[in-house]
């Protein structure tokens, strides 16, 4: 599959190249009701379907068949060998959401695409000898992307459904299992190299048939160099963009966190021309000792830094420290937060006058404790989050999820607060918001947080996040006919209240195609299936945690 211009390591899973029944006149003196009880009878469910596919079979169109034309055009191949240098097509017909305002929006227009770059956004553009995707009835747009989703722990899916990040010795359901427990101390610790790669890589599969055409890999299995390398194979191997973040491992012998993050540069990422770069992971509750290290060694190859902040874990007072300059490091640009529950006013102060970037997981930080989405205090501050998805062990990674969720919980909190200002009883019960009330969080902004922001916060801005001449060509194409869309009536609105991963039809990335009309190019799902079946099986075992698909949930 697509590389990243680095060498192949000797990890051994690749991906293979895979109802008319006449009706009696009724007299126009017969009222409504009259009507009704006429027509009613015959016109149940099942016998308008079968009325109805007997008249249209008699027009010789099928109720629920395409016509031979659309069907045909449907079937078309993908464009040959997309996204090399030279070669043309044009996405043509669709409704196009450059997210960017410079470019505008387009109720039909087209989007050509030159090797790996969008050469020109509009309407009826000319594109001879160019091969051409039909986007007639689809939405055009840039691929979503995820700012921390922890790629290795695919294999516990939905273990933690209910799970909490720590016991709160409830002795709940929620409390046992558990993420710190069972998922870091547990699972974790019994990776292989080869269950870090069929890992990622199935995660990142299953992201890009959802449109995330770009992630931030919080790849805390660093237990060895092997490791290492099997996780940046995966990323690389998986065809899409992404940031592979050299986080911590559990710090056996075998373990070169941090220093290792020299080699890991030369020999993987020694280009800025490739899909696959580099963020270090720079924790500060793994003490003084290891974050003054990773931060030095991150600016001496400058590259990003990413970092949890989460105060229910107990991470505040070395996040104070931060703000008040004590830590023996300085927070900056080059910093990403995930999460930034439980934090000061200083804290968030001095990170928005550093031009720290932040991301947030609405739904697992509202599900597993971390503390309410710091949404508002972000608007109070002038700062806007990016998305992510975290962690698969408690909810799905699709951006559709992550978009509804984050103006879900705004709007949820913003309307009680206006409600509360004034009282049930008219004429006060539907009060104006006071000043200084929080915006409502719109569909533009939410889908704003998740493709430019996001690109913004790895450091892509100038290669993805927008269909903008000269970019990358990082497009999705959703299905705007579907039965859970159609009639369209708003694009922003039918992507974030209306979509899910099922109306993702074509991916592109870098100009190469790697979704076509719903199916995954290149790629053997049941066998890579199958290995992480057995990935799976492996990890329970040597975790000894006993498999049951309804003990845990």
């Amino acid at each position: 599959m697509a590389g990243g211009g680095a060498p192949s390591n000797t990890c051994d899973h690749r991906v293979s190249n895979g109802l008319f029944r006449r009706r009696r006149n009724v007299s126009s003196g017969q009222n409504e009701d009259e009507r009704r009880k006429n027509v009613a009878p015959r016109f149940g469910r099942r016998g308008f379907l079968k009325t109805s596919t007997v008249a249209t079979a008699a027009g010789g169109v099928g109720l629920v068949a395409a016509s031979p034309a659309t069907a045909q055009d449907r079937d078309q191949a993908p464009p040959r060998d997309s996204g090399t240098r030279g070669r043309r097509y044009v996405v043509r017909g669709g409704a196009v959401m450059s997210m960017d305002p410079k470019v505008g929006d387009f109720e039909v227009a087209d989007v050509l695409v030159e090797g790996k770059k969008i050469v020109a956004v509009g309407r009826d553009l000319r594109a001879s000898g160019a091969d051409v995707i039909d986007a007639r009835g689809r939405i055009v747009m840039p691929g979503f992307v995820d700012t921390h989703h922890h790629l290795f722990e695919t294999a516990e899916r939905a273990f933690l459904a209910n799970g909490l990040l720590l016991d709160d010795r409830s002795g709940s359901p929620s409390a046992n299992p558990n993420y710190g427990k069972h998922i870091l101390d547990g699972f974790r610790l019994v990776y292989r190299p080869q269950d870090v790669y069929i890992n990622d890589l199935f995660a990142g599969l299953s992201q890009l048939d959802a449109g995330v055409t770009t992630v931030l890999d919080v790849s805390q299995i660093h237990h060895s160099p092997e490791h290492t390398d099997a996780a940046i194979q995966a990323l690389i191997d998986t065809g899409r963009r992404a940031a592979f973040g050299y986080f911590e491992g559990d710090g056996r012998a075998t373990a070169r966190y941090p220093e290792d993050a020299r080699r890991i540069r030369d020999r993987w990422f020694s280009s800025d021309d490739q899909l696959v770069s580099m963020v270090m992971g720079g924790e500060l509750h793994l003490g003084r000792n290891v974050y003054t290290r990773s931060w030095a060694i991150a600016r001496e190859l400058d590259i990003k830094i990413a970092a949890h902040s989460v105060g229910s874990w107990g991470m505040l007072p070395v996040f104070e420290d931060l703000a008040q300059g004590t830590a023996g490091v300085r927070v900056g640009p080059d910093n990403l937060f995930f999460h930034m529950t439980g934090m000061s006013d200083r804290v968030w102060k001095r990170f928005r006058d550093s031009g720290a970037q932040v991301s947030l997981a609405f739904p697992i930080e509202m599900v597993m404790r971390h503390g309410t989405p710091p949404i508002l205090k972000m608007q109070e501050l002038g700062m806007e989050p990016s998305l992510s998805s975290d962690v698969e062990t408690t909810m799905a990674a699709d951006p559709f999820t992550l978009m509804r969720s984050a103006m879900i919980m705004q709007r949820m909190v913003v309307n009680q607060i206006v409600l509360d200002q004034g009282d049930p009883v008219p004429p006060n019960n539907w009060p104006t918001p006071a000043e200084g009330t929080p915006e409502l969080l719109t569909v533009r902004d939410v889908l704003r947080y998740g493709t430019v922001n996001g690109a913004k916060h790895l450091g892509l801005a100038g290669k993805t996040g927008t269909l903008t001449p000269g970019q990358e060509a990082d497009i999705v194409v959703l299905d705007a006919t579907a039965l859970n869309v159609a009639p369209l009536n708003s694009v922003p609105g039918a992507v974030v209240t209306l979509m899910d991963r099922t109306n993702v039809e074509t991916v592109i990335v870098a100009g190469k195609v790697r979704k076509w009309r719903g199916r995954l190019l290149d790629a053997d799902l049941g066998r890579l299936r199958r290995e992480l079946e057995a990935s799976r099986d492996y990890l329970f075992k040597a975790a000894g945690i006993r498999q049951d698909l309804f003990a845990y949930s």
